[in-house]
């Protein structure tokens, strides 16, 4: 729980230092959960991180000609990391994202302050990220509330079946399931299928973590809507490629 403390706790003192906003939205945006809605297609959610936590520098790539390949290679939506010590990111690459592409932009932060949501919808984003681990459920109710009255979609993460139950209490939420363990960081593939099954039919649904390879993801087609790939694609050339082959 260490790490998660510490980035909760400095998400609370960033979220302090951020402008007051009232209910603003800086451009037009489309919606994140109609983008990736449909178990037909895998859908890709391709993501923009500079570093994280277990893998240090992932690179350096131009921010601009990244998102452009993502959305030329056909992602249906793209995530950034806003997070600055261990991600590297800022509200700024979220602006640039929002500026790059006219796809759907999920804010990924550690989100504990309604400042933190409605910078991301003054600066254009379409969803944002709210795991199950770090909130209480009051404090779950609340931010989810808050992203709804700013028309942004909130992607509930959850890892476990007591998470998913918590995540489930967000009427309308999309449903994120996180191979990843915030404590450990170790990852388990097995635990987003586990956990998707038990989702009810109607959820709209994301798959998160592990997912090197296209080929990793096969066994996720028709049991949620999107998979979320942020280090593969940052290191490859062609990330187009790769999203393409998953959507197979």
């Amino acid at each position: 729980m260490e790490l998660i403390n510490e980035l909760t706790n400095t998400a609370r003192a960033r979220a302090r230092a951020l402008p007051h906003r009232t209910f603003e939205c800086s451009k037009q945006r489309p919606n994140f959960a109609d983008a990736i809605r449909g178990k037909e297609t895998l859908d890709v959610i391709a993501e923009y991180k500079r570093a994280s936590p277990s893998s240090g520098s992932i690179s350096e790539r131009n921010l601009a000609k990244q998102i452009t390949a993502y959305t030329d290679g056909g992602a249906a939506a793209i995530s950034v990391l806003t997070e600055p010590s261990y991600f590297k990111g800022s509200f700024d690459d979220l602006e640039d994202v929002v500026r790059a592409t006219k796809l759907p932009v999920l804010m990924k932060d550690f989100v504990v302050d309604q400042a933190q949501i409605a910078e991301a919808s003054f600066l254009g984003a379409s969803a944002v990220l709210l795991i199950v681990r770090c909130l209480s459920r009051n404090q779950l109710n609340e931010l989810s509330n808050c992203a709804f009255e700013m028309e942004l979609t909130p992607l509930v993460e959850c890892h476990s079946r007591s998470e998913l139950d918590i995540a489930l209490e967000i009427k309308n939420a999309v449903i994120g399931v996180n191979n990843r363990d915030l404590e450990t960081l170790e990852i388990d593939r097995g635990i987003a299928p586990m956990l998707l099954r038990e989702l009810p039919p109607d959820s709209i649904a994301i798959a998160e973590s592990g997912y090197k390879k296209a080929v990793d993801t096969d066994e996720l087609h028709g049991l949620t809507d999107a998979v979320l790939v942020g280090s593969a694609l940052m290191k490859l050339e062609e990330p187009g490629s790769f999203i393409r082959e998953v959507q197979k």
